[in-house]
């Protein structure tokens, strides 16, 4: 049971990554706002997507929707920190940014997970 639930964590990350990939090249290449900005931007809708579908599919919640998306957005923003300065340090020594962009997203899905196990949804998992 909580492989099939880190498996479905894992696949709305996936897509999470795809949104947030998709948004960081749309901001920084396309709209040319600063690479720090759009990685935040592009990290925070991620979350948003993530959130609304961990919420149903993955942990099956009900009740308190509202409540469970502030703590799991609290709970993002240290991996969203951490996913910027991957980001911001990777892109600075060379690393293509959207090469950079996919680790931050690892590690910061890693941060994620537990924090979504151990406090936002700790009485439904």
């Amino acid at each position: 049971m909580r492989f099939a639930r880190l498996f479905k964590f894992g696949l709305v990350g996936g897509s999470g990554a795809i949104v947030n990939t998709g948004i960081l090249y749309l901001l920084a290449r396309v709209l040319a706002v600063p690479l720090v900005v759009s990685s935040a931007a592009a990290v925070e809708c991620a979350v948003i997507s993530n959130f609304l579908l961990n919420n149903r599919w993955t942990f099956g919640a009900r009740g308190q929707p509202l409540r469970r998306f502030f703590k799991f957005n609290a709970m993002s923003l240290g991996a969203l920190s951490v996913n910027v300065l991957i980001v911001w340090l990777l892109s600075r020594s060379g690393v293509y940014f959207l090469a950079a962009n996919l680790a931050g997203i690892a590690i910061a899905m890693a941060v994620n997970y537990a924090g979504s196990v151990a406090w936002v949804w700790r009485r439904v998992a």
